[in-house]
């Protein structure tokens, strides 16, 4: 059994390195280049968030761990907490469903991003947090403002434009 566990873990593992989206292609130095507006910007960083999320998502957690090299309890911490941030959003394929409704990956990061944040407080380490954090979110933003968006396939569904773009639009959205 517990080799088939290892097994398992491992290939989930290499799932996760391989992403849902290439690093490689969040790493393209060609595709950076300065935004010409502020609504460029602000659209880029839309655009780029929604495609890019589980990386930039994977990159905030990164962060966060290492402001805790010098805590070790907090530390120890975090990685009990990575544990239900591994099971209930790294690893899975399928969409969680919890109580007979589908729960959106959004509101699964923002509850295990709560969870994390209120465990690490209670180890005295609200510093390193808002700091980490802090810094974490500006790099998303700024990778997100420079790197330019005309490479990226997106799907109706994951842009934020879905429902203006969608054959059956909601609301009162017509197709484009």
């Amino acid at each position: 059994m517990s080799t088939e566990f290892l097994s398992r873990f491992r290939e989930t593992s290499q799932s996760i390195m391989a992403t849902r989206r290439p690093w490689l292609q969040l790493l393209d130095l060609s595709a950076i280049s300065l935004p010409s507006s502020l609504s460029d910007a602000t659209t880029r960083i839309t655009q780029n968030v929604s495609h890019f999320f589980f990386n930039y998502t994977l990159v905030l957690l990164i962060i966060l761990f290492l402001s805790l090299i010098y805590h070790p309890f907090s530390m120890i911490v975090f990685l009990i907490v990575f544990v239900g941030w591994y099971f209930l959003y790294f690893s899975r394929d399928e969409p969680l469903v919890l109580f007979n409704y589908i729960v959106d990956d959004r509101v699964v990061v923002g509850g295990l991003g709560i969870i994390t944040i209120v465990a690490l407080v209670l180890t005295h380490v609200w510093l390193n947090v808002v700091a980490s954090l802090a810094i974490g979110v500006v790099l998303v933003c700024l990778h997100a403002a420079l790197r330019g968006t005309e490479d990226l396939v997106m799907d109706d569904q994951e842009s934020p434009y879905g429902p203006m773009l969608s054959e059956h639009p909601a609301g009162p959205y017509t197709q484009v």
